[in-house]
């Protein structure tokens, strides 16, 4: 019998998100058994030499402006029944405000709908994946005992179509209620036209999600039953593709178009009904406002040495010389040196201790503060954890050029402290933790790197004749990823290795190779 899976509090995926960044998703749901909880990041960039690639060349400020940083509510789970009955659910919250002799707020209105679009974007998505899953495991002859739900193909069967079902459900109530709520109470041009966007941004999710089903499950036979739930999900495409033509809405697929309409469309829609998600950020440079602060303290130290020459010289010499004028030249210079020397060793232990800037998380709804974030940026000074060498160490590439062939080494660090009893009190109670998301720009990576492709010199075995094959040159930058919990009792490390395989015209692949969980040791000098 299979045991029921613990969710996990920190869930990371990593993707490649074009040609030229890569994303980390990080969902993290606190155990609220604590009113603070915190995670933390640790990435080690490894970098090839070659690549010139250096904290002159790639400067902290560069970094940040590569860097994109995305934090949001996680969007609030609900199963299709879930939508459909219980008191939580935005649809049925909806619908309470019909009863009511005035509507309670139309922002409120707007934001239930945005809601109810997020959470059954999540549904249809965990639809989709799930199917997948099973359609794999089934091609592939798994034990069913061993799949996750459904566990037979008559589970599945009825999965799919109790699913079709329920989002046609979903889709009806929300269009008669959203006509209802503008029929009965005056409602803004501005209300109507967001309950309509919703209303449009909802069919495409449908579409997307069961089209994106049917082609994964064209590793199945074209008959039977499989035949059968097809047809049902692309009815239902092209129910809503009728819906939206009815309707004169542009985001419909053209066969024959370049669609960027429709792309543009689909992008809109997503950003606006998914905003109510989406915290505010207030970021300040923390280590500036120190480094302001040491740069006072080795300017007062150098005044303070100087003043004490000029003093001494007083005492000593009671009238005007050249002595005096020699003595307090050298005091000035000594004053100069060891404001100089002492600037460069207040700021090195400031940047080893202090976070280069500090963000305020804050709900755009209550405008209450959820958390704080800090990050920092290391060309030197630090230390590779044994743990990540080891994973390094497992191709024979890097343990045979450590010491013989350098390399640059990054780390970016980020912290992230959330008031945990807060996340109950948004999103109408719904919402259990945040989504960190993190894009990097790898575009000056690319700069140094030789042509993507080249000619090799190829002799035929049979007849010596003499010709020329295509060769792809390509580099490997190795990426570590250390990821740690502090959740009251529940104090937990993750550790991950990432090769990203490029070339000049961007990412090629990414090859991930998993550490387990739990992993502190001793630390490995970085060389």
């Amino acid at each position: 019998m299979r045991q029921p899976q613990v969710q996990p509090l920190l869930e990371n995926r990593l993707d490649v998100h074009d040609r030229k960044q890569f994303e980390l998703k990080l969902e993290y749901q606190p155990s609220g058994t604590d009113h603070e909880s915190q995670y933390a990041i640790d990435a080690y960039f490894f970098v090839p030499a070659q690549l010139n690639v250096t904290q002159d060349t790639w400067t902290r400020e560069d970094f940040y402006a590569d860097l994109h940083n995305y934090v949001r509510l996680k969007t609030p789970t609900l199963s299709f029944d879930e939508i459909l009955t219980e008191a939580v659910s935005p649809l049925v919250q909806l619908e309470q405000q019909l009863a009511r002799p005035a509507l309670s707020s139309q922002s409120e209105v707007v934001y239930d709908a945005k809601m109810l679009s997020c959470v059954f974007r999540g549904a249809l998505r965990r639809f989709s994946r799930g199917m997948n899953e099973q359609c794999t495991a089934l091609a592939a002859g798994k034990d069913p005992i061993d799949c996750a739900p459904p566990s037979s193909l008559e589970e599945l069967e009825r999965l799919a179509r109790s699913s079709v079902v329920a989002t046609r459900e979903v889709l009806t109530r929300y269009r008669a209620v959203s006509a209802a709520l503008t029929t009965k109470f005056e409602a803004t041009p501005k209300t109507r036209a967001s309950l309509r966007l919703v209303d449009e941004y909802m069919s495409l999710t449908v579409e997307q999600f069961f089209r994106k089903t049917v082609v994964e499950m064209d590793q199945m036979p074209r008959t039977g039953v499989f035949a059968e739930l097809r047809k049902e999900l692309m009815n239902q495409v092209v129910a809503d593709e009728g819906y939206r033509k009815d309707h004169q809405l542009r985001s419909v697929i053209s066969p024959t178009g370049d669609n960027e309409e429709y792309t543009h469309r689909i992008g809109f829609l997503k950003k606006f009904c998914m905003n109510i998600l989406f915290l505010r950020v207030a970021r300040t440079q923390t280590r500036q406002a120190w480094e302001e602060v040491v740069l006072a303290l080795a300017a007062g130290l150098a005044m303070a040495f100087a003043t004490g020459v000029a003093f001494f010289t007083q005492t000593q010499v009671t009238q005007a010389s050249f002595n005096v004028f020699l003595i307090l030249v050298v005091g000035y210079m000594f004053k100069d040196r060891i404001k100089e020397g002492a600037r460069r060793i207040f700021t090195h232990y400031a940047r080893k201790t202090l976070f280069d800037r500090s963000t305020k998380i804050i709900d755009t709804v209550t405008q209450e503060l959820v958390g704080v974030c800090k990050e920092k940026v290391d060309y030197s000074g630090f230390e590779v954890p044994a743990d990540v060498a080891r994973l390094r160490n497992q191709d024979d590439f890097v343990t045979v050029s450590q010491g013989e062939m350098s390399e640059s080494v990054i780390r970016y660090q980020k912290k992230i402290v959330l008031e945990s009893d807060m996340l109950p009190r948004l999103g109408d109670g719904i919402v259990t933790g945040v989504t960190d998301i993190i894009r990097i720009d790898i575009d000056r990576l690319l700069r140094d790197m030789d042509d993507p492709e080249f000619a090799l010199e190829y002799i035929d075995l049979e007849d010596f004749s003499v010709g020329k094959v295509k060769a792809a040159k390509s580099y490997q930058v190795d990426m570590a990823f250390r990821f740690a919990v502090d959740d009251g009792p529940t104090k937990r490390t993750e550790v991950q290795l990432v090769r990203l395989v490029i070339d000049r015209n961007g990412i090629k692949r990414m090859l991930k190779l998993k550490g387990g969980e739990g992993l502190v040791a001793p630390l490995v000098p970085v060389r």
